[in-house]
């Protein structure tokens, strides 16, 4: 049943988006959803690079556990995805 319904929701979802792309307001909306999303995967990318960085200055012995921590729950609350 939540199969169905989520295929269903996809049918309308693609049937909404390629009726818009006949119009410019429709052309400008999915453009700008499109930028959001590309622009929140860059911010992602970045968190992961903080992320590493933070990992790699605790493994060198720069930072102690509890300055990862921190940094480390910083990032998460940052993060769009969680």
């Amino acid at each position: 049943m939540m199969r169905s319904m989520t295929a269903a929701a996809a049918a309308l979802a693609m049937a909404l988006a390629l009726g818009a792309c006949e119009s410019r307001g429709g052309s400008a909306l999915l453009g700008g959803v499109g930028g959001a999303a590309a622009g929140a995967g860059g911010y992602e990318y970045h968190l992961n690079r903080q992320k590493q960085r933070v990992e790699d200055d605790f493994k060198a012995g720069r930072i102690n556990q509890s300055e990862y921590n921190i940094r480390m729950d910083q990032i998460a609350r940052d993060s769009f995805l969680q």
